[in-house]
């Protein structure tokens, strides 16, 4: 059974930084592709950053150079460090998997798990 647990979320102020982990099981981790999601109330969850099983990434474009996305195959964990929030940046945080998949993916329906999510507000 894929389980994917996050956690890390908390509310901060305008310009101050968190991390978010993940915590996989249930399926091989090194060969899967993995990514961090974002929803904010009212609107479609989206794509944040994605890492591939060669450690290729990809962000969307409005945090790119303030998050950083890695991953540890040997703790099967998930990582995504966040710099310089904005407000713009509140909402639930999910990781992600395609467990049939190695590469980078952001759109949400290339997912095949997501977690529970780690609700991030950031206050100006």
């Amino acid at each position: 059974q894929v389980q994917l647990v996050e956690s890390g979320g908390g509310s901060v102020q305008d310009g101050e930084s968190l991390r978010l982990s993940c915590a996989a099981s249930g399926y091989t981790f090194p060969t899967a592709g993995m990514g961090w999601f974002r929803q904010a109330p009212g609107k479609e969850r989206e794509g944040v950053a994605c890492i591939s099983i060669k450690n290729v990434t990809l962000y969307t474009k409005s945090v790119r150079g303030r998050f950083t996305i890695s991953r540890d195959n040997a703790k099967k964990a998930l990582y995504l460090q966040m710099n310089n929030l904005k407000p713009e940046d509140s909402g639930m945080y999910y990781c992600g998997t395609a467990v049939t998949g190695g590469g980078c993916f952001l759109m949400p329906s290339n997912v095949d798990y997501f977690g529970q999510g780690t609700q991030v507000t950031v206050s100006a």
